[in-house]
């Protein structure tokens, strides 16, 4: 029997919902960049690396640990 580890998992689901808001806030700002390409790659690249660690993170809540 496993037990949910609800702290990583609503931390998980925090850093998603932070890497997407990062990324729609800095498409909002592109315009204004003298590269907006370069910049957006470069914002979805970090933001992308961070969903991803918050997506393990909530998938290893989800999982939990043991309990004996």
């Amino acid at each position: 029997m496993r037990k949910t580890n609800w702290r990583l998992v609503i931390v998980g689901l925090a850093m998603i919902l932070l890497a997407f808001g990062f990324f729609a806030g800095m498409g909002l700002m592109a315009g204004r960049s003298n590269d907006p390409a370069t910049m957006m790659q470069t914002v979805g690249t970090v933001s992308g690396a961070f969903g991803a660690v918050g997506l393990v993170m909530a998938a290893f809540g989800f999982i939990g640990r043991r309990i004996a």
